[in-house]
């Protein structure tokens, strides 16, 4: 996974927009006025996305790179280290998720 995957990913999402409201190291996606993306750009790649609570602890225990939302509601949000132990795919299908959970179609 790189930056320009990731972010081409998330704005190619309806309604998508990005914007740096955190400062220049944090990349924020937004659907419909609300975060469904965060993306560390200050040191190793990984990004925070939105979660359903039960899942959240499922990606938690079954990947070590998946860990509680930094700076984040832990309950709500996982943070993803972009490592290469997750497959790309499988962080895609996450942003999907995310994204479903924030914008109303």
């Amino acid at each position: 996974m790189n930056i320009e995957a990731l972010r081409e990913y998330c704005i190619s999402k309806k309604g998508a927009t990005e914007s740096f409201p955190f400062g220049e190291d944090t990349l924020v996606f937004k659907a419909g006025g609300k975060i469904f993306a965060l993306v560390n750009l200050d040191g190793d790649l990984s990004i925070n996305l939105k979660c359903d609570p039960a899942l959240a602890i499922e990606l938690r225990e079954r990947y070590s790179s998946v860990i509680p939302g930094y700076h984040m509601n832990k309950k709500h949000w996982n943070t993803i280290l972009a490592d290469g132990s997750v497959p790309d795919k499988k962080i895609f299908e996450w942003i999907d998720h995310s994204y479903d959970l924030v914008y109303i179609k």
